[in-house]
């Protein structure tokens, strides 16, 4: 028999309230970020003086007036263009080499016709 009277018995607890009373999270994703605030935007990122911007799955330098950004524009124009001029010099290598074997091939021809003939008017005397 207890000492100081009943075994242990909690209280039971009260039903709990609605998680929301608010109509909040029936509304679509827009117009909450409208009525709460919740436009983010782009993640933005500084890092060494530079500043960074998340847009299409790709980090951008922000177009604040960056000469760098500026720099890498020129930088790629100037690579495209090394790129086509090498090109063009491959494709001008690879048309001298045709020429190349056309005329090597053109001389073995003329110098066996000529082996040839020697031969045929050796053979005559």
């Amino acid at each position: 028999m207890p000492l100081f009277g009943n075994t242990f018995s909690p209280k039971k607890t009260p039903p709990r309230k609605s998680a929301s009373l608010s109509n909040l999270h029936a509304l679509d994703r827009s117009t909450r970020e409208i009525e709460l605030g919740l436009e983010y935007g782009a993640p933005v990122l500084n890092i060494g003086g530079q500043s960074l911007k998340f847009e299409d799955g790709q980090w951008v330098t922000d177009s604040g007036g960056n000469t760098p950004s500026k720099e890498v524009q020129k930088l790629k124009k100037r690579n495209m263009q090394l790129e086509e001029e090498n090109n063009l010099l491959k494709l001008k290598i690879e048309l001298l080499l045709d020429m190349l074997t056309e005329t090597t091939a053109e001389s073995h021809l003329i110098q066996k016709e000529l082996e040839d003939m020697k031969n045929h008017y050796k053979r005559k005397k």
